[in-house]
């Protein structure tokens, strides 16, 4: 039996050459086919589908708020971002609103049906250089939180104070300590957390 799924594209070349593509599967029936994400938000509910390969860059809403709207009300849908996109926040919004995959439209028919078969699956098939991007900030993300950790117990309670947005002058006055000291200390917790500034330091701390 054929997996019954949508698709979500305003380009009509590229709308109808995937259309084709699909119908030409053993394994994929295309139910419909919108151009735009309010026709799609409209319309998707009302169908009998399994997954839904999605464009980002659409007229009106992008395709990363058509995501987040249908996840909201149909959980089990599967997304799969299939666009020209690869920067790092377009990539991790898209995966945040609700999508199992992201994939470029220059991986060619192949590699997106291969996509679709690995989503079904139960992956989170990702283009190489997707992927990669998705392993790099994780290990980032990792990296800084182990930054944080290295902190010490009066460097983490400056950092609090400053997160409640304290002047040193008072962290020094509370902590019973020197202005200077206050500083060395903030100087330090520069130095571990690699970065410049006030705002970047307490960012961080709160991200932790």
């Amino acid at each position: 039996m054929k997996r019954p799924i949508a698709l979500v594209e305003d380009d009509r070349d590229l709308r109808e050459a995937l259309s084709l593509m699909i119908q030409y599967t053993d394994h994929y029936e295309l139910i419909a086919a919108f151009q735009n994400a309010e026709e799609a938000i409209q319309g998707i509910p009302d169908l009998a589908i399994d997954a839904v390969l999605m464009d980002i860059n659409l007229p009106g809403s992008s395709g990363i708020e058509c995501v987040r709207k249908l996840k909201f009300d149909h959980p089990k849908l599967l997304f799969l971002m299939c666009t020209s996109f690869e920067e790092d926040e377009v990539i991790f919004q898209s995966l945040k609103a609700g999508a199992s995959g992201y994939i470029l439209k220059t991986d060619g028919p192949a590699k997106i049906i291969k996509a679709l078969d690995e989503l079904f699956d139960g992956g989170s098939p990702m283009t190489g250089s997707i992927a990669r991007k998705v392993v790099a900030s994780f290990s980032q993300s990792a990296a800084k939180n182990l930054s944080v950790e290295e902190l010490t117990r009066r460097e983490k309670e400056i950092l609090d104070s400053l997160a409640q947005g304290k002047m040193n002058k008072e962290v020094a006055r509370e902590m019973d300590i020197s202005l200077g000291t206050v500083r060395k200390h903030i100087q330090h917790i520069y130095e571990k957390l690699h970065v410049n500034t006030r705002v970047e330091a307490v960012n961080l701390y709160l991200k932790r």
